[in-house]
């Protein structure tokens, strides 16, 4: 499966953006699909997940309240919706896929096999 994340841009302190990550080459029923982000000097960190029961419940504690990931079988797409943003959420957004990956593992980014190619996010006054 591809992914493409798009939806990143320059936004102020409390802003909002939406990502999406669509998918192409087959289907993501039965994929988790997942949200991380990596900024300049740090490591990659988990954002958000949906399970590959569909549960879209695995929230970051730094994001929870604020950030929202849904997904649309349908349309094959993955969504994350940030409210509040501050400026320690800047940073490349990138979207995940694995259909083997399991529940325990969802936080991890090293389980994910697919990758799309990232969505910068700055948030600045």
């Amino acid at each position: 499966v591809q992914l493409q994340a798009s939806g990143g841009g320059l936004v102020q302190p409390g802003g909002s953006l939406r990502l999406s990550c669509a998918a192409s080459g087959r289907t993501i029923r039965g994929y988790a699909m997942g949200w991380f982000r990596q900024a300049p000097g740090k490591e990659r960190e988990f954002v958000a997940a949906c399970g590959r029961n569909n549960i879209c419940t695995y929230v970051a504690d730094s994001v929870k309240g604020r950030f929202t990931i849904s997904r649309d079988n349908a349309k094959n797409t993955v969504y994350l919706q940030m409210n509040s943003l501050q400026p320690e959420d800047t940073a490349v957004y990138y979207c995940a896929g694995d259909n083997s990956i399991i529940a325990s593992s969802y936080r991890d980014y090293l389980q994910y096999d697919y990758w799309g190619q990232g969505t910068q996010v700055t948030v600045s006054s």
